[in-house]
């Protein structure tokens, strides 16, 4: 059945619908926040044929006794709202399942959230789940995210936190089957200034289907967030959590395919940052990044969307070597670091390919800041960041830091920042691998022609063939001979420069 998304529907008129509903009974459990969701559900009418039981325990001593004590003291967490959700939905089994589990599908409503203190001094934010049934006697599913609340006030964000639990009990029991509605309906009554969901996670039988890493993808297209993070796993994780505290070193890409010069960035960029003085080597977190633009492909009739197939066959590959993903709309390398750098005040590194060098020092990509270039190098270099160039080949030239030239007006500028080792070339790369164009090796894939593997890691080619992934003909067999390295040419690193129509103007490597 095809629900489309009713967006006419309030927030009293969801609370009332569930309300109304006979078999939807459960519990409210707010920590922080005021009591605003469950208060939406008094407010609406009708709620004693919803409402199991609501509380709250703000006092950390009565918090621990109820829900345990947390090994870091770090109330406004997913571990907190998991111990929640797991008390309170064990209670209303144990006493109300025999009574009524027949015809009742159960839920438990838990949030934790740490609104904006009177001094206004503190990060307003707050993890927010749902353990529900989706049919009577059923097994349970969780739905659970992490919100940002942007409002100047706290009052302001309290009614922001019981807009949004409504929006998500309603969509738990009334768009459960369509992921992209559930998403979008999470914003009714509210606007991307109030707050931002930068984390959401489905489990359960009954999101047998959903693919999380594709939720991560759609938190960012809807504008939901700049940015989303999910692990080698695949399990999607809060940006703040994962990389609190850590030195981050990030490598951009479109990765379609990853090929051996990505391998060889990623591994000699990391390396080298690690060398670095003022980075403690044990606490190195390394995101492989895709951003929106990458992701897009041109149609023919020259619009930009977003193939999830592909999306997925990417971060399969990616997941499968172990690395961390990330998925964000800084299409500029200085709204990354200003982003990374609200989490982590520890040094960044940011590794990147020479076309995009020149990118960086393009002026014309700086039209919309009152300040340009400049107020976008404050922003990028200001910071403890540095840059990790890898090299590009073009007729016969390696080109790195040492043959880049900016600019005139630009060049006292550019030495400046070598010179305070905010810039470094990449040493010890494979120069076989500069002369290797990525686009020209997904095509050698998509023909099946003889020795494509030879230019990306083993145990890439064995997921493609055996995947069928980026078009490649699993049961087609080659008729006909490639020639000898028909991946490479002279002519590739000049493309990898000169943007095409499926090319990201930044170009990658």
């Amino acid at each position: 059945m095809n629900i489309l998304h009713n967006t006419d529907l309030g927030t009293k008129q969801k609370a009332l619908a569930i309300n109304l509903n006979p078999k939807i009974y459960g519990s409210f459990a707010e920590i922080g926040a005021g009591q605003d969701v469950a208060a939406n559900f008094f407010k609406a009418g009708a709620s004693s044929g919803t409402i199991a039981k609501t509380m709250s325990a703000y006092d950390m001593t009565f918090s621990d006794a109820i829900y345990g004590a947390q090994q870091v003291r770090r109330y406004v967490s997913e571990n907190r709202l998991k111990s929640m959700l797991d008390h309170e939905y064990g209670l209303l089994i144990e006493r109300l399942a025999e009574q009524r589990g027949d015809t009742t599908t159960f839920f438990s409503f838990s949030n934790t959230v740490s609104a904006l203190n009177y001094h206004k001094t503190n990060d307003s934010h707050g993890w927010m789940g749902v353990r529900f049934q989706l049919e009577p006697n059923g097994p349970y599913n969780d739905v659970v995210l992490h919100v940002k609340l942007l409002d100047n006030d706290n009052n302001l964000q309290q009614q922001a936190v019981g807009v949004l639990g409504v929006n998500l009990m309603y969509a738990c029991f009334y768009y459960n089957e369509h992921p992209p509605v559930f998403l979008l309906s999470l914003m009714d009554d509210l606007s991307k200034d109030r707050i931002q969901i930068d984390m959401i996670r489905f489990e359960g039988p009954g999101f047998s289907k959903v693919d999380n890493r594709l939720m991560s993808l759609h938190l960012v297209k809807y504008g939901f967030s700049n940015a989303a993070v999910f692990g080698p796993d695949g399990k999607n994780q809060q940006p703040s959590e994962v990389l609190y505290k850590k030195h981050i070193v990030v490598v951009r890409g479109r990765f379609r395919p990853l090929i051996n010069v990505h391998m060889d960035m990623l591994n000699t960029g990391v390396k080298q940052f690690m060398q670095e003085p003022d980075v403690d080597k044990n606490n190195v977190m390394v995101i492989t990044e895709l951003t929106l633009q990458s992701l897009k492909e041109r149609n023919a009739d020259q619009s930009a969307e977003i193939d999830e197939k592909d999306f997925l066959e990417r971060v399969d590959i990616l997941c499968s070597l172990g690395q961390t993903v990330m998925i964000s709309n800084f299409h500029e390398y200085y709204k990354l670091v200003a982003y990374l750098s609200k989490i982590t005040k520890l040094k960044l590194g940011v590794v990147l390919g020479y076309p995009n060098l020149e990118y960086i020092f393009s002026e014309e990509h700086y039209n919309d800041l009152e300040g340009g270039i400049l107020e976008s190098f404050a922003t990028l270099f200001s910071r403890k960041v540095k840059l990790f160039i890898y090299p590009t080949l073009r007729d016969g030239v390696i080109w790195n830091c040492l043959r880049f030239y900016p600019p005139p007006h630009l060049i006292d500028l550019y030495r400046y920042l070598i010179a305070n080792n905010k810039i470094e070339d990449i040493r010890h790369y494979n120069e076989k691998n500069l002369s290797v164009d990525t686009n020209i090796v997904l095509d050698l894939i998509k023909q099946a022609s003889p020795g494509w593997e030879e230019y990306v890691p083993a145990e890439v080619a064995t997921m493609i063939k055996d995947r069928c992934l980026f078009g490649y003909p699993c049961e087609v067999v080659p008729a006909i001979e490639a020639e000898a390295h028909p991946a490479k040419s002279k002519k590739a690193d000049t493309a990898k420069s000169t943007p095409t129509q499926n090319d990201n103007p930044i170009k990658t490597f």
